[in-house]
């Protein structure tokens, strides 16, 4: 049965029975000037997390039929909601990526999605995929600045007007003009992406005349200046009322304001529903408050029998039951998919020791990642050797053994690094106590020394070099070490890039790529002296 077929039967059982969130229609006169308050729910770089799921170190988080509950629950505290989607919609748990991220998107037509901007992600497949996922969902994809060459705009629409009792609301949306680096070429090679600053003045200057309120969705990032991403937009741009934001899976406390305008972000992958309040006074905002809402995060403590025990952070949000039950099937179909055998091991790649040497299976992790990001120019790949959990029985590998093996939702990364901070990580490596997570498994190319003893990394070479400490590396690495995760804090401050591929897809397609069998071999990329 075809993708796209699975998709619309789906819209049919599912839209025939849900209100369909609106685009304002026909002609708009201008501001009303009026007053009120204005609720803004918005969550970004959703990637493919319909229904709840384990992210380290607590099971049972997000999911949308848990938004759903918060959206109603917000409609029946204030009268006047919007609710959008920074993009990045595409690219996550199996149960979206089998299906193009249809139950995403029937999803979020239940929840009621006012509209949704393109992210960089929402390239990844064809855009005959894009369109067809427009199609499906009930809600606006918008984006003002691409466009095919002859000028005709990729989204729906470069914004939406929402009229409420007492002021109009326009939301225009912008994609990060970096989107072809990051992209396919056979994808976007064709596409213009214009200007993000250029194309929001000219959106500005459009809806002004029409509407009391502007916001902007943008996928765009907020980084620590305003020479790159939103902040830039915010710095260079008048008139924006607030900036909705994704693309750099920010988890923030408070607004980031830059130039009086207040810039917005949710995290990633639905754990958080960002919620602002405007207050509106004669068609201009007069106060704005900002929050997020937890969905179903939860702390993890041990009891005294060494058991986990998990509290929530904030309140525990029921799921809705009718959208549950309607997107349940997808994750239930995709344990039948993931029986698929993809490869076949000569010999048991064991992980008994993949935190105290180098190991087979950290050698294919490692060199999975490494090739998954050749076309963003890596230098090499490291891998904590905590994050591999099972290891490769000898016989056929089917998809579920991969996920056995790496069972985190981590994504794969790159991250920009100095040779001197390069040089910091090896060092680091000979601190980390014997047998803990920290422990690396490296990609071909990468050889060195450990010396546990002496408690330093000698004889350290990169594709044949020593390193150089004014030079500049790309490494590729999963989403928990790029964040310092086992210590790795030196992974930090470079500039980061999240394919928002999971690990384990990215082994499964380079298994792929390799055809044939694999056998588990070692080849001398990490020497270890332990101790005396």
């Amino acid at each position: 049965m075809k993708k796209h077929f699975i998709r619309s039967i789906a819209a049919v059982l599912l839209l025939a029975v849900l209100p369909v969130a609106l685009m304002a229609n026909g002609a708009v006169e201008g501001p009303i000037n009026g007053s009120g308050e204005l609720v803004v729910l918005h969550t970004n770089d959703f990637h493919g997390h319909p229904l709840k799921f384990y992210n380290y170190p607590a099971p049972n988080l997000g999911g949308l039929p848990a938004i759903a509950t918060i959206a109603q629950n917000t409609r029946e505290m204030y009268e006047n909601v919007l609710i959008l989607d920074a993009g990045d919609l595409n690219t996550g748990r199996p149960e979206s990526n089998f299906y193009e991220s249809a139950p995403d998107i029937i999803g979020y037509n239940y929840v009621g999605y006012d509209a949704l901007t393109l992210g960089n992600h929402e390239f990844d497949k064809p855009l005959t995929t894009l369109n067809e996922q427009m199609q499906l969902a009930s809600f606006p994809f918008i984006s003002a600045n691409v466009h095919y060459p002859d000028g005709s705009l990729v989204a729906e629409a470069p914004y939406v007007i929402k009229t409420f009792d007492g002021f109009r609301v326009g939301i225009f949306g912008l994609t990060t003009d970096e989107t072809p680096k990051v992209t396919m070429p056979s994808i976007t090679g064709d596409l213009i992406f214009e200007d993000e600053v250029t194309v929001a003045r000219r959106m500005v200057a459009e809806l002004e005349p029409k509407v009391d309120i502007i916001i902007a969705l943008v996928h765009m990032g907020i980084y620590d200046d305003n020479t790159h991403g939103s902040r830039r937009v915010a710095a260079n741009v008048d008139g924006i009322d607030l900036i909705v934001d994704g693309h750099s899976h920010s988890k923030i406390d408070e607004p980031v304001w830059e130039n009086g305008t207040p810039i917005v972000q949710a995290w990633n992958w639905g754990l958080l529903v960002g919620k602002a309040v405007l207050t509106i006074t004669d068609g201009e905002v007069t106060d704005f408050k900002w929050e997020t809402i937890p969905v179903n995060l939860k702390n993890r403590t041990k009891d005294a029998d060494g058991n986990s025990v998990y509290t929530f952070i904030g309140e525990e949000i029921p799921e809705d039951p009718y959208l549950l039950a309607v997107l349940t099937p997808y994750y239930e179909q995709v344990e039948a998919k993931l029986s698929e055998v993809i490869s076949e091991a000569e010999d048991f790649f064991d992980n008994t020791d993949i935190r105290k040497e180098e190991a087979p299976l950290g050698n294919l992790v490692s060199d999975a990642m490494l090739w998954a990001t050749k076309g963003q120019g890596s230098d090499f790949a490291i891998q904590n050797g905590g994050g591999i959990r099972a290891g490769i029985p000898e016989g056929d590998i089917d998809k579920k053994i991969i996920y056995e093996v790496l069972p985190f939702d981590n994504s794969v990364m790159t991250v920009e690094m100095t040779g001197t901070e390069v040089l910091a990580m090896f060092d680091f490596i000979a601190t980390i106590p014997r047998g803990k997570g920290g422990f690396p498994q490296v990609s071909k190319g990468v050889k060195f020394t450990v010396d546990f003893g002496a408690g330093e990394v000698r004889d350290l070479t990169i594709n044949g070099k020593t390193v150089d400490p004014n030079a500049t590396y790309k490494v590729a690495t999963n989403s928990f070490m790029a964040a310092g995760g086992d210590g790795y804090t030196m992974m930090k401050s470079g500039y980061h890039y999240d394919t928002s591929a999971f690990q384990r897809d990215v082994v499964i397609d380079y298994l792929k790529y390799l055809g044939g069998s694999i056998s588990p071999e070692t080849e001398g990329r990490i020497t270890v002296i332990e101790a005396q």
